[in-house]
């Protein structure tokens, strides 16, 4: 079973959020309560994030899955719409093995398994337009709309919408809790928080949702 906290209401909850590779559970719950969702697509890239990079849960604890960035030679800034995968790596066929293994006794890999496939055998060359196929796969696989815009500069500050660009940041301290929920591994590991939102599908299916419109913010 789920274990609910009190939701938090927000009046006019409008965020803006940088796209990131399938998003951990606090940027996604921001996502599903938000009323409309700006994503971030006009910012720099920056390294260690998690623009390029996911958490999950193995037997032996986290595992980072972080996908291989095509570095110039020129130490400039780049735009995250400029910044390209390196696709010499067979890093979509690892990390979707990575998955597998992880989470192919989960109660809902199984129902999920033939939807997610594709997104790891089919090339991409952006970036961005990977981290933003990602959320668009969360919508239909939790058969949710998210209310979407995007950039169209980039901007330091916005007085209407609550920024949260930050939750990006590689290194970032989670000061929120989130409530436990069952994992594949708990009684080996405890329970491991602010993985990849995929963790919570494959263990909790459809009830992912109703999870993710609960959880505090604390924003």
């Amino acid at each position: 079973m789920l274990i609910k906290v009190s939701l938090q209401i927000y009046t006019n909850m409008n965020i803006i959020i940088s796209p990131t590779y399938f998003p951990d559970i606090l940027s996604f719950a921001a996502m599903v309560q938000a009323d409309t969702i700006m994503l971030e697509v006009s910012e720099n890239y920056q390294k260690q994030s998690y623009r390029s990079r996911m958490y999950i849960a193995t037997s032996n604890g986290r595992l980072l899955l972080n996908i291989p960035i095509l570095h110039s030679k020129k130490k400039e800034r780049k735009k995250i719409e400029d910044t390209y995968i390196e696709n010499s790596f067979l890093w979509q066929r690892q990390h979707w093995r990575s998955l597998v293994i992880a989470y192919r006794t989960s109660p809902f890999f199984e129902f999920y398994e033939d939807d997610i496939y594709p997104l790891f055998h089919k090339e991409y060359n952006s970036l961005l337009e990977f981290n933003i196929d990602s959320i668009k796969y969360l919508q239909e696989l939790l058969d949710i709309d998210l209310t979407i815009s995007y950039t169209s500069s980039y901007e330091d500050n916005y007085a209407d919408k609550i920024d949260l660009r930050y939750f990006a940041d590689g290194k970032r301290k989670n000061k929120t809790e989130i409530a436990p929920y069952r994992q594949v591994f708990e009684e080996k590991n405890g329970f491991i928080p602010y993985l990849s939102v995929l963790d919570l599908l494959f263990n909790h299916g459809p009830e992912a949702i109703t999870y993710l419109q609960n959880v505090d913010l604390k924003l």
